[in-house]
This record gives C-alpha cells, structure tokens and sequence, in this order.
C-alpha cells in the first residue's frame, strides 16, 4: 500500500500554499502531460507554450479547485481547453515540423525507425476522438474512467473510440508491412 499522498490532496494542499505539494504534482504529471500536448497539437511550436501555461491556468485556479474529478483529468482539462483556444484563434492549422532526418544507421535501426515512423503517421491519421482516447490511454495512462470525464462521453464511447483506433491502426500497419515487403 503506497503511504505517497494523492494527486487530490496534494492539489488541496497547493491551494492552501503548500508549495512542495505542487513541486510533487509537477513532477508526477509533467511528462505525461507533455506528451498528451504533443500528439493533440496540431503544431509543433504550440506545445512548449500550451504545456506552460498550463501550469499557470493551474496555479491561478488552485484556490476554486475541488476534487469533483481526479486531479489528472482537471489537469488535462486544462490543456485541452488551452488547444480548442488556439485552433479556434488559427484559421490555418498546418504542423510547421521538418521531417526528421535520418542519420546514416545499421539496417536493423533503419527498420526500426521507419516502423515507428509509420505508426507515428497511423496515429496522427486517426479521427480526432479516437486518437484522443488512444493517446490518453496508452501515452499518458488514463483510465477508461478518466478518458470519460475529460471527454464529456460515455464509458462505452470510450471503449469504442479505442477499439476503432487499434483495428485502423492494426490495418494501417499490416498494409503499410506489405507494402514495403513488395518493394524489397
């Protein structure tokens, strides 16, 4: 049995002024918070900016904080609210990334990168709500529960949003494999 506070309490403590209390929700949820950012951003250069500020959305809500939701889920809240924002404000939403350069490697690491290149591409090619609820679940760990709460849709929508998203993904990358088996 874990004696470490929960996210909750500690979000309670925060807004009572407890500092170390937020230096220990940062460290529990930043990076899954990052990466939730960066496969919902339609544009690269909006991440940095959107993770930031939501830590400031958080600090300057801590005193209305209430544990209604798991504290997870009003975090991500948060950025997803921060996402809707910017792409409401950009008319013209393109992802301003370079392709990653391919540094001369062994066959091996070759194959390796072009197979998580592609289902980097599958995922981003998903429908939005299936690709939220695919992240969500697999890259920042939520559960099916917290998935629903964030997302405002029923549970069972939840499970059918990822069920979809794992047989696309599954064709996706089965005919991505045949195809460059054809081509060898």
């Amino acid at each position: 049995m874990s004696t470490e506070p929960s996210d909750e309490s500690l979000m309670l403590r925060y807004a009572g002024g407890d500092l170390p209390a937020f230096r220990a929700l940062y460290q529990r949820h930043h990076r899954g918070l990052y990466r939730f950012i960066a496969w919902r951003s339609p544009r690269r250069d909006w991440v940095d900016e959107v993770a930031q500020e939501t830590w400031v959305a958080l600090h300057q809500a801590r005193a209305r904080y209430e544990p209604t939701a798991t504290f997870r889920t009003f975090l991500y809240q948060i950025a997803r609210n921060r996402l809707v924002d910017l792409q409401r404000q950009s008319p013209t939403l393109t992802d301003d990334a370079a392709p990653e350069q391919e540094s001369p490697a062994a066959d091996a690491q070759l194959e390796s990168q072009q197979m998580n290149a592609s289902l980097h591409q599958a995922i981003r090619a998903l429908p939005g709500e299936q690709k939220e609820a695919l992240v969500l679940q697999q890259f920042s760990g939520l559960s099916l529960e917290e998935i629903a709460a964030l997302t405002g849709a029923p549970i069972e929508t939840v499970k059918s949003r990822l069920r979809y998203a794992m047989r696309k993904l599954r064709l996706q990358m089965s005919t991505g494999m045949a195809a460059q088996e054809e081509q060898a």
